[in-house]
């Protein structure tokens, strides 16, 4: 019987013995030139309206995370920004276009977003009290916040016809709230101008001869409340999902140095519900899909606004409140950082993830405000990742994906590895063109380490919503502060090797980079 017993768990286990592949392979790291920079913080993430009854797929995954309700003085939520030093958060979403602002003349009743058949998301206006918003700038500013916040573009307007929206913003309201803003001392980095109005819209849409021409107004109306503070906000705008006609057009409306940042929208998963998100974050080919979004937007920025950069204003992989026991698991980080890489290259300066906290995409449990996975991959790129983004070629399966960057405050690079592959080991050997030589290849090297951030899920299940960083589970401390993030100190001779369904940042301190000095 013990005999049959063990035959039986060698013959079990042989397929998993045979489909593990060790494949060896090199990349080639040019430290020459960079290819595109990004913003020094270059990480944000987003801070929603949405309230406890937005549901969707009979789940309701908002609880008390909005603007409105958020618990601002929970320990955890004050520590997880500041561990960022300067973290990004952009406070909108779909309901900022309904947000009333309970200053000055305001003519309507300012009353809490209700439910409404007929409302635009199926929502009534909603209101945000001065002392409100005096509490979330308390918040930002204790714990060295850079805002950007998304005003609303629909206000005065009213419904044509289906989503498309017409006639003149009424900017009185939003002029009484950027002067209440002013006069409170409160910093405010970039003022957007409405949220998915772009193109078809998303509830709603605003022609982009229209949205240009108040746009101008837009700046006007910054420039002249501003006129005499040190630091004038940039100007964002549109929000919305690209359509490359409608930029072009909008860009073209408004005109010259009016526009200081081009947002635009990424859910390329696909709707939150949808049973095969894993599969679509494993696959190569679909995260490929997304390159050509970025590659458009660049070239309509070079030719209709020059003077403008681009951001991802907002972006959770799945739509609708992202996927539930995936986008706030491990899984989702292979998305997430493969995201932040390509975005890099064309030039994106500024990545918010869609959500700090709310919804199943949010950096933290919208519960406990524990980090999920995602929390630990923007802190390690935010901590790791400079500026300066370096071209990568390598002969490497399409399953294993590589991204360098100038490290972030000291010399040498920053290689983000991604392995795809449930299968294959990939034994990696990185050279400098620079040198045309291994790195490390030196005698003079044999003493030189790189840095090692290995990034697994718990118990090797990839919907854990537990990160593992060189086998030591990265959870809060005793006195539930964020965990230092420690690397293992590695021979800079020694290939490096990175698992199948695992990441890795490797640091290259003495990596000859003059694009990077």
């Amino acid at each position: 019987m013990g005999t049959f017993l063990y035959m039986f768990l060698f013959l079990v286990s042989l397929p998993a013995i045979w489909a593990q592949q060790v494949t060896r392979t090199s990349i080639l790291v040019d430290g020459t030139k960079t290819v595109a920079t990004n913003d020094e913080n270059f990480i944000c993430a987003t801070v929603d309206w949405w309230p406890q009854d937005k549901c969707d797929y009979n789940q309701c995954p908002w609880g008390n995370s909005s603007v409105l309700n958020l618990d601002l003085s929970h320990p955890l939520l004050a520590k997880a920004i500041q561990a960022f030093k300067r973290l990004r958060i952009r406070v909108g979403g779909s309901l900022q276009d309904q947000v009333l602002y309970d200053v000055g003349n305001l003519k309507a009743p300012c009353h809490p977003f209700r439910k409404m058949k007929d409302g635009l998301f199926g929502f009534s206006k909603g209101c945000l009290h001065m002392e409100r918003w005096d509490e979330l700038n308390q918040l930002f500013n204790r714990t060295g916040a850079i805002v950007t916040f998304g005003l609303n573009a629909l206000h005065g307007r009213h419904h044509i016809k289906d989503e498309a929206w017409g006639g003149d913003w009424d900017s009185g309201n939003a002029y009484d709230l950027i002067k209440y803003t002013i006069s409170k001392g409160h910093q405010i980095d970039s003022w957007e101008f409405g949220n998915e109005l772009s193109g078809k819209g998303i509830g709603a849409n605003v022609n982009a001869d229209l949205y240009g021409k108040d746009v101008i107004t837009f700046k006007n109306m910054i420039d002249n409340l501003y006129k005499d503070s040190p630091s004038k906000p940039a100007v964002i705008a549109p929000g919305g999902f690209f359509e490359q006609e409608w930029y072009a057009k909008f860009l073209q409306v408004s005109g010259s140095n009016v526009v200081n940042v081009v947002t635009h929208h990424i859910y390329n998963l696909g709707a939150g519900v949808d049973p095969n998100l894993v599969s679509k974050i494993l696959d190569p080919n679909h995260l490929n899909n997304v390159l050509e979004t970025f590659s458009n937007l660049k070239q309509t920025i070079e030719r209709n606004g020059p003077w403008s950069s681009a951001w991802v204003g907002e972006s959770g992989g799945a739509y609708n409140s992202g996927g539930r026991q995936v986008s706030n698991t491990f899984v989702n980080s292979f998305w997430y950082l493969d995201q932040l890489g390509m975005a890099s290259k064309y030039n994106t300066k500024v990545y918010c993830r869609q959500t700090l906290i709310g919804g199943n995409y949010a950096l933290l449990n919208t519960t406990t405000f524990v980090p999920n996975p995602d929390y630990y991959s923007a802190l390690l790129w935010h901590r790791l990742m400079g500026k300066g983004v370096l071209s990568v070629a390598t002969d490497a399966s399409p399953f294993l994906r590589s991204y360098a960057h100038c490290s972030k405050g000291r010399g040498g690079i920053t290689l983000l590895l991604i392995n795809l592959s449930n299968q294959t080991d990939y034994i990696v050997s990185v050279q400098n063109k620079k040198a045309v030589a291994w790195v490390g290849g030196k005698a003079s090297d044999e003493h030189l380490t790189r840095e090692e951030y290995h990034l697994t899920p718990k118990d090797g299940y990839l919907q854990s919503q537990t990160m593992v960083l060189n086998e030591i589970p990265v959870e809060l401390t005793g006195d539930q502060s964020i965990p230092k993030l420690d690397p293992v100190h590695v021979n800079v001779n020694s290939p490096i090797r990175i698992a199948p369904l695992s990441i890795a940042f490797v640091v290259f301190p003495n990596f000859d980079a003059p694009a990077c000095a």
